[in-house]
C-alpha cells in the first residue's frame, strides 16, 4: 500500500490525537523542532474581522430599490385616484346625458300632448259656430258650409254656394234647422253673407289675423264635406299668397294653400289656427287635369283679413 493510504487508514487513536493529526494535516506545516513546552498565555488566535466601513454597495442598491418601490406605490395610488376621478366624471357625464335625454323625451312628449290639447280645444271652440247650408236652386240642391260671425245671426260663406238661390236652410251644430236669407254677395272675392234668426247660446267665431300665418303652421279645416256634418281635418299652411282661378273664372289673390283635406261641402267653412281663430274660408281644391279628380293635399282658402273686409262692406 502507498504511504498516503497508511496515514489515512492508520491504527485507531484517541480523539485528541485525531484532532492533532487533523490539525497538522490541514495546516500542512513543515516539520520543525519545538522548544520545551511552556504554558501558552497568549490569547487564542482569532479570525481577522472586517474593517468598519460605509454601507456596502448592496445597501445603496437596497435604498434605491426602496425609493423605486415607493415611487411605484405613489404612481399606483395616483393612477387609482385618477382612474376613479375619470370614472366618476364619466358617470356624472353619463348621468347628465341620460338626464338630458330623458328631459328632452319628456319635453317632446309634453309638446305632442300640448298640440293635441290645443287641437281639441280649438275644434271644440269653433265647431258650434259652423253650420251646414242646404241651398236650393233651379238646377237642384247644393250643400256647403258657413260660419256664424256675430250674435245677430250673420253667417259668412262662399258666393258660389248661394249663387242663384231660391231657398237656404241652415243646419245648426245641435241638428236643428233655421231658414236663412241672403244678405249680400261679393262675386269678385267669392264671398257672401246670409242671415238666420239669433238663438240662445249661439256661438260666434273669432276672426284672426291671416297676415301672421307662416308656412308650416298647423291649421284645421271644419265643415260638412260630402254632407257629413261637423267634420274636422288637420294640415299645415303649405304656401301663402297664391293666385288661383276657380272654374267660374273668379280669381282669388293672396290665397292660403293648405294640405288639410277639403272636399265638396267644405266650401264656406272654417280654416282655423290652434288658438281657435278663423284664418281663412276654404274655397276650392286643385284638380288633376289628367284624371279630372281633386288633387290630394292641395286646397286653397280665402285669407281672413280679406274676409273681414268684405263682410264689413256687405253689412255696412
Amino acid at each position: 500500500m502507498l504511504p498516503e493510504e497508511n496515514e489515512v487508514y492508520g491504527p485507531y487513536a484517541p480523539p485528541y490525537q485525531q484532532m492533532q493529526s487533523a490539525s497538522v494535516a490541514i495546516l500542512d506545516e513543515p516539520e520543525v523542532t519545538h522548544a520545551p513546552a511552556e504554558q501558552d498565555t497568549s490569547p487564542l488566535p482569532s479570525y481577522p474581522q472586517e474593517p468598519k466601513t460605509s454601507p456596502p454597495p448592496q445597501n445603496r442598491r437596497g435604498r434605491g430599490g426602496a425609493i423605486l418601490l415607493l415611487t411605484l406605490m405613489l404612481a399606483l395610488i395616483f393612477g387609482v385616484g385618477l382612474f376613479a376621478g375619470l370614472d366618476f366624471a364619466g358617470s356624472s357625464s353619463s348621468t347628465a346625458t341620460t338626464s338630458k335625454a330623458a328631459a328632452t323625451a319628456t319635453t317632446t312628449a309634453s309638446s305632442g300632448t300640448t298640440i293635441e290639447a290645443q287641437q281639441e280645444a280649438a275644434i271644440a271652440k269653433v265647431e258650434p259656430a259652423v253650420v251646414e247650408l242646404k241651398v236650393t236652386t233651379a238646377q237642384g240642391q247644393l250643400i256647403g258650409s258657413g260660419v256664424i260671425i256675430d250674435t245677430k245671426g250673420d253667417i259668412v260663406t262662399n258666393n258660389h254656394i248661394v249663387s242663384g238661390e231660391e231657398s237656404i236652410v241652415a243646419v245648426l251644430y245641435n241638428g236643428s234647422t233655421e231658414q236663412a236669407q241672403l244678405v249680400g254677395t261679393n262675386t269678385a272675392d267669392d264671398l257672401a253673407v246670409v242671415h238666420i234668426q239669433p238663438f240662445a247660446n249661439m256661438t260666434v267665431v273669432q276672426i284672426g289675423d291671416s297676415s301672421k300665418l307662416v308656412v308650416g303652421q298647423e291649421v284645421l279645416a271644419i265643415g260638412n264635406p260630402l254632407g257629413i256634418t261637423e267634420t274636422a281635418t288637420k294640415g299645415i299652411v303649405s304656401a301663402l299668397n297664391r293666385s288661383v282661378t276657380e272654374s267660374t273664372g273668379t280669381t282669388i289673390s293672396n290665397a292660403i294653400q293648405t294640405d288639410a283635406a277639403v272636399n265638396p261641402g267644405n266650401s264656406g267653412g272654417a280654416l282655423i289656427n290652434l288658438q281657435g281663430e278663423l284664418v281663412g274660408i276654404p274655397t276650392l281644391t286643385a284638380v288633376n287635369t289628367e284624371s279630372n279628380t281633386a288633387a290630394n293635399g292641395v286646397s286653397f282658402a280665402i285669407p281672413s283679413n280679406l274676409v273681414q273686409t268684405v263682410i264689413q262692406q256687405i253689412l255696412k
